[in-house]
């Protein structure tokens, strides 16, 4: 039997420690800061559900409970929330294993991370991932990505053989394309994650391309913000709590 083009189910990967943003997630999980008037994750779940998604995975470990107490069943928010829960952090493709029960009748399901906000067109990009997998059955993954540029903060010395110095480059700038942490999958990825341990999305997806699988992207010019450390945070902050106006 072939597969059906519905996309109906999210998992969002919310179970790290936050690290990089300590002190702030040593008594709350990152996906629950407060970015304006409410937690980073509701305003994941509301871009969700705005892109038609009614049906949501939350993979949590870490003070997971403050996330399932907060959120409860997804009625408040107009979705079914349902949850995985793992006794430790398994990374993001580990937690991705994790969920694997809950999505057993989903032939295809989007994965994104907790830690991050999007105002992309998610419809579109299911969209190119289901013609690129009518073109290309062997196809597993769509990820969005994103241009990016970042200059060094350092000079950057050549030298030959003998310490000659032939080249100075000073605060180089490199530029490529980034994996903003959204895809749209094929249930099959589940069956190339371990069990139980540690792993990583990057190591999943380079494993399924050596085993002959295709992994496409999609690109987009705007839409993603990440919280990865506390300046990008109360940068995010400031900006939506202008967003709210007065209040």
């Amino acid at each position: 039997m072939g597969k059906g083009d519905a996309v109906c189910v999210a998992v969002i990967l919310a179970g790290g420690l936050g690290r990089r943003l300590h002190p702030l997630t040593l008594v709350m999980p990152k996906p629950m800061l407060p970015v304006a008037d409410k937690p980073l994750l509701e305003h994941v779940i509301e871009w969700l559900h705005s892109n038609g998604i009614r049906h949501i995975i939350i993979c949590v470990s870490y003070l997971g409970r403050i996330i399932e107490n907060y959120f409860g069943d997804g009625s408040m928010l107009n979705v079914k929330i349902e949850y995985a829960r793992a006794d430790r952090p398994l990374g993001t493709a580990g937690q991705l294993k994790s969920a694997s029960h809950l999505l057993s009748n989903h032939d295809r399901f989007i994965c994104l991370y907790g830690d991050s906000l999007y105002e992309f067109d998610l419809r579109a990009m299911v969209d190119a991932h289901l013609a690129r997998y009518r073109e290309d059955d062997s196809t597993i993954a769509t990820m969005a990505v994103m241009h990016h540029r970042a200059r060094l903060d350092y000079g950057f010395i050549d030298v030959d053989s003998i310490g000659k110095v032939i080249g100075w480059r000073e605060k180089p700038e490199f530029k490529g394309l980034i994996n903003i942490g959204c895809y749209v999958m094929e249930s099959d990825i589940l069956e190339l994650i371990p069990s139980d341990r540690v792993s990583q999305m990057n190591e999943i997806l380079i494993d399924a391309i050596s085993r002959g699988r295709s992994i496409y992207t999609y690109k987009i010019e705007k839409g993603f913000r990440d919280i990865g450390n506390e300046r990008a945070y109360m940068d995010v902050y400031r900006e939506y709590a202008e967003r709210l106006g007065d209040i």
